[in-house]
């Protein structure tokens, strides 16, 4: 019989936004329970929330390590925990639970600091749990789709590689103390010291190095906050150059009006060119050269199997955010099950670490008037 894996989740509680994204990620597919959590920093908050989730009382804990000692010590015990706190407490949560060898499924970036992510990997590798980081858009059918072009050959080598994440909705000074989605993005002691450079530039670095199998290894960066008084950016543009001689370029902005989520990116090899936007996330351009353009669809004619394994509704319904993050939950619980296997997609602990590098070397950067930097 196939039984639902049973799933722990530290923050998430009420007021937060994510942490209800991932509960219904993990129900779509029918892999998980909820059935323990520490839902917040706040012990009244945490029993409230625990209540509202429907999980007993004796599993609402008000700390993450009784929780992952508790849970561990449980013959019934979670096999996952989900990591939806803020960046500076990533890597306590995560640690605490790959101590005790609990499987961990974490919200991005990785860590709040280069040296955090450091010591996290060499933790995980001491450990018996898998940990993944959860990237949505790499489980978008029609991004599966692009990586399977590239892989394919059908672009020849690649020489561009554009992509964007732009915003608008931290424009102006943040004078709401109950806006916690925006106060903690923008205090460094939470968030790190990137702003939009983690928070959304690494969602956009993640899909290019997901879609093209390549990683750039030096990065020429200007970062700006362009709000009076902002401590961390909320603007950053950059050039990145591939090992292979491909040029890219990354835009991650939080101040440009008109934008409410667009992640876009644009891939140009010497034989075609693909173009595929988060916002319409069921449609993929494929240009080939001196051809006229396709326009492919989820599930539609001519897509390979990479993108109909994870696509679930017919064509032409709309499938987007909540199934991309469905996909990171059903192959977790593939691994956790069977392990990770050699074809496995998942975001993992490393390509988080090369998010944190990334983000240390574009600080780095633009400190330095957008010095060429080694990632």
């Amino acid at each position: 019989m196939h039984k639902r894996l049973k799933l722990g989740m530290v923050g998430g509680g009420q007021g937060a936004f994510i942490g209800a994204v991932h509960r219904i990620a993990a129900r779509i597919d029918d892999e998980f329970e909820l059935v323990a959590g520490a839902l917040s920093s706040n012990p009244d908050n945490a029993r409230k929330s625990a209540a509202q989730l429907g999980i007993s009382p004796e599993r609402a804990y008000t700390d993450f390590s009784e929780m992952a000692k508790a849970e561990a010590a449980r013959e019934d015990g979670i096999d996952a925990v989900s990591i939806v706190t803020p960046n500076h407490m990533h890597f306590p949560v995560a640690k605490a639970f790959l101590e005790q060898n609990i499987n961990v499924i974490c919200d991005k970036p990785l860590t709040s600091s280069l040296d955090e992510a450091e010591q996290l990997q060499d933790i995980a590798a001491n450990s018996e749990a898998e940990f993944v980081l959860t990237h949505n858009y790499s489980g978008y059918p029609m991004v599966r789709e692009a990586r399977h072009l590239v892989q394919s050959g059908a672009l020849g080598a690649l020489r561009r590689i554009n992509v964007e994440y732009v915003q608008d909705w931290l424009s102006i000074p943040i004078n709401d103390p109950d806006n916690k989605q925006a106060t903690w993005r923008a205090d460094p002691k939470r968030a790190g010291k990137g702003g939009a450079i983690a928070d959304i530039g690494t969602h956009a670095l993640q899909l290019a190095n997901f879609i093209t199998e390549q990683h750039p290894t030096k990065v020429a960066a200007d970062l700006t906050s362009f709000v009076e008084g902002r401590l961390v950016d909320d603007d950053a543009h950059m050039l990145m150059r591939y090992p292979d001689g491909a040029k890219g370029y990354l835009w991650a902005s939080q101040v440009a009006p008109g934008n409410e989520n667009s992640l876009r990116i644009q891939i140009y090899g010497e034989d075609a060119g693909l173009t595929w936007a988060q916002e319409n996330p069921n449609q993929l351009w494929f240009s080939p050269l001196n051809a006229p353009k396709q326009l492919l669809t989820r599930g539609g004619h001519g897509t390979s199997n990479l993108s109909r394994d994870i696509t679930r509704v017919p064509p032409g319904h709309p499938e987007g955010y909540l199934e991309g993050f469905a996909t990171i939950y059903r192959e977790a619980a593939d691994i956790i099950r069977n392990g990770r296997m050699q074809s496995c997609l998942l975001p993992t602990l490393e390509e988080g670490l090369f998010g944190m590098k990334f983000i240390h070397a574009a600080i780095q950067s633009s400190e330095n008037d957008a010095k060429w930097t080694q990632i």
